[in-house]
């Protein structure tokens, strides 16, 4: 979460003061500037910060242009800044933000006061291996509406990254704990995936081979900072997609097999699910219910 944040919010104090984002800098955050300052969270920053910024650089600006207006010739910023300081203006200002109405829901009547909400769709083409439940992503394309990007480059990064996080979320990342004492594998009610060696999480090989991210077009939000819209944590359950489109191909495979019945596949879709998922002579070997769901042992 947060990356980016600094240079979308260079952006914005640039397009309201009308210079180039070169002569903005930033410092580093610290509470001596601001004492309650909200954490970078919630996919709630930009929103926030950026018009808290515009706010305070608004201000600026409007001092500034009692520079111009009795003299008809271009200023340079440097001039201009230097007038400011011979007149005695003040160019230092402070902006605060917050939403209109505080954040929350009645979530069992669907109802919320949120300002907007972020949409997205994802379609995933997956290669499995139903002999060992082991797949491969082969193409990923996804559409996110993100109202007028402040800076696309960043926004598609933060898609790309939270649709993989997605995808350990709906595939790999599994809570496996010690359930029962007659099992010494691990002590009970101890948790044992609690590194990287039991603990997995996506990697390099885990990418698409083909990743595709758009962003909607001509779709502007009125109710956010220059029309733009959150984008940190949103793209996260498109992560889904990929979970269903494995269980699809196990679908696919236990049809071959003469099983059509319906099917549970659990959240995360492991290698070990997957594979159990894939019903065939061998699983019946394994499972003495051919409806039985695998679970691993102490998993939930």
């Amino acid at each position: 979460m947060g990356q980016g944040l600094h240079t979308k919010m260079v952006s914005v104090a640039a397009e309201v003061l009308g210079c180039n984002v070169n002569r903005v800098r930033i410092s580093e955050t610290a509470t001596d500037k601001v004492a309650n300052t909200s954490p970078t969270a919630a996919s709630a920053s930009s929103d926030l910060n950026g018009m808290a910024i515009r706010i305070a650089c608004e201000q600026i600006r409007e001092r500034l242009n009692k520079l111009l207006v009795d003299d008809d010739v271009n200023l340079s910023w440097e001039n201009l800044v230097k007038k400011a300081y011979f007149s005695r203006i003040d160019l230092c200002a402070h902006g605060y933000y917050a939403t209109p109405e505080p954040v929350g829901g009645d979530f069992p009547n669907n109802r919320a006061n949120f300002n907007y909400f972020t949409q997205g769709a994802a379609t995933v083409e997956v290669e499995l291996d139903t002999l060992t439940g082991d797949w491969h992503m082969l193409r990923t394309d996804i559409l996110m509406d993100v109202g007028t990007s402040l800076n696309p480059q960043i926004d598609i990064g933060q898609i790309e990254g939270a649709f993989i996080q997605g995808v350990g979320l709906f595939t790999m990342e599994e809570l496996i704990w010690g359930d029962h004492k007659k099992y010494p594998w691990t002590k009970a009610g101890a948790l044992f995936t609690r590194g990287p060696g039991t603990y997995k999480i996506p990697s390099f090989n885990d990418v698409p081979i083909d990743m595709r991210v758009e962003l909607l077009s001509n779709a502007p939000n009125p109710r956010a900072i220059y029309s733009s819209k959150a984008i940190g944590e949103p793209p996260l359950f498109l992560g889904a997609a990929v979970f269903f489109a494995l269980k699809n191909a196990c679908k696919a495979y236990r049809e071959q097999q003469g099983y059509s019945e319906y099917f549970v596949l659990n959240s995360p879709a492991t290698v070990e699910r997957l594979r159990m998922a894939c019903a065939d002579e061998f699983t019946e070997r394994a499972c003495i219910d051919k409806h039985e769901i695998f679970q691993a042992r102490g998993s939930y």
